[in-house]
């Protein structure tokens, strides 16, 4: 049978992992697929470095060549943004050919125009690389949990993040000192503000959330928030408490509609995602037939995604031939039969919340603190009043609230700030049990 011919755009990181596992495994690939599948032409601006990784391929430094190639039947793109990326997904899908991209950001903001124009045009775009590096989100949420009612997902989903944080806990050192040493280890860019800000975070979990919930991809409506402002103390404190703060993606099915938040988050400490350290991913799914399932494994790194950018050639080949209409669609509903379900504004999100304040080590202080809590209607599940410190006249109050509305625990903090026996700001961190409820 004849071999599937693969364009790759880009043998970076992932790209050249990518190439060696195709290689590495070939007999195995084709084995499963069918058939052979092998790379016949790469686009790199760096043609010498991409001809010493790519032996006898032949390589252009004009990327629109190998998606307008007749004999190309799958374009891998690897390049990454949302420019020219963007350019030649398009191009690839006009001219027939199948998409494997482990392009997020690309997805999670055009991923409607994409999946459109593919639609019309009878082929296929895969993406499971796009979400957690290696770990097959997409396929779990897409077709073995077909059978479910989503109900919410949570997910660490940024390795970054995830990493600055167990320094932050396991080592007490600042947010700053722990990005410096993820920046030295290579886990965080020179410029790391779309990871620690949750940026990247939010392009997963809003195309897990349009799988999840079939709806469009709707990023521009995520909540997004960052853990660049959190102390030692919050971490400390919360592990006294029994929780750790991770960076958490969550959308949920509620009555009102759709969450899609991102945001530094207390998890009981006992539960197994809060254990989950390092650069290392985790994503919790909450069914209605099967509970709660949790995936785990390397969100980045080369090979590991590119085991994901290999399984989905593998999906495209051996559905090559398939009648368009019998595939499984991109974002596992039927375009037809997509909802139109709202994404709540965060003001409308319920949760619970860690609350931290410094006040004035005066009698009547906690009262006056409780009472606006209590007019508001939200209530107190725990609270500690540290010692002040020799010679010091503030002490740190820390309570944690049952669930209650964000706008009303805004209203609470604004009230609670304007107190003289307050001083500076309340830090709010959102809280979630993450049960089987």
């Amino acid at each position: 049978m004849k071999a599937i011919n693969v364009g790759l755009l880009g043998i970076g990181t992932v790209g050249s992992g990518t190439f060696k596992v195709l290689s590495r495994n070939a007999e195995e690939i084709t084995r499963r697929a069918g058939r052979e599948i092998r790379i016949a032409m790469i686009a790199e601006r760096d043609v010498g470095r991409a001809k010493s990784l790519a032996g006898s391929v032949p390589v252009t430094d004009d990327a629109f060549k190998v998606v307008e190639n007749p004999e190309i039947d799958i374009v891998v793109e690897l390049i990454g943004g949302t420019g020219i990326a963007r350019e030649l997904v398009l191009k690839a899908i006009e001219n027939g050919k199948h998409v494997v991209t482990a392009n997020k950001a690309l997805l999670a903001l055009y991923g409607n125009e994409i999946f459109e124009a593919a639609q019309k045009k009878g082929v296929i775009v895969a993406f499971e690389a796009a979400v957690a590096g290696g770990i097959p989100i997409i396929k779990a949420l897409r077709e073995g949990l077909t059978a479910n009612r989503i109900e919410w997902i949570a997910g660490i989903i940024n390795g970054t993040s995830n990493y600055i944080l167990s320094e932050m806990r396991e080592k007490g050192v600042s947010f700053q000192d722990a990005l410096k040493d993820a920046q030295a280890l290579g886990y965080a860019e020179a410029d790391p503000t779309f990871d620690i800000e949750g940026i990247d975070a939010a392009h997963k979990l809003t195309i897990m959330a349009s799988i999840a919930f079939g709806i469009p991809t709707q990023f521009s409506k995520a909540y997004t928030e960052g853990i660049s402002k959190l102390t030692s103390e919050d971490i400390r404190y919360a592990e006294e408490l029994g929780y750790r703060i991770k960076l958490l993606g969550i959308t949920k099915r509620v009555e009102k509609g759709i969450e899609l938040r991102v945001h530094p988050t207390l998890i009981p400490a006992k539960r197994l995602i809060a254990n989950v350290e390092g650069v290392m991913n985790a994503i919790l799914v909450k069914g209605d037939a099967v509970g709660a399932t949790m995936y785990y494994g390397a969100g980045a790194g080369s090979e590991p995604t590119a085991s994901a950018v290999v399984a989905d050639l593998v999906d495209v080949t051996r559905m090559h031939t398939a009648d368009p209409e019998h595939r499984v669609p991109h974002l596992a509903f039927q375009p037809d039969r997509m909802s139109d379900l709202e994404i709540l504004p965060m003001s409308e999100v319920e949760t619970a919340y860690y609350l931290r304040m410094r006040a004035y080590d005066k009698a009547g202080v906690l009262a006056e603190v409780t009472r606006i809590l209590a007019d508001l209607g939200i209530s107190i599940d725990a609270m500690v009043q540290k010692e002040p410190s020799e010679g010091e006249e503030q002490v740190d109050i820390i309570m944690l609230t049952h669930r209650t509305l964000e706008k009303h625990i805004d209203s609470a903090i604004s009230k609670i700030e304007s107190l003289s026996v307050i001083s500076g700001s309340v830090r709010k961190i959102r809280l979630e049990e993450l049960n089987r409820n």
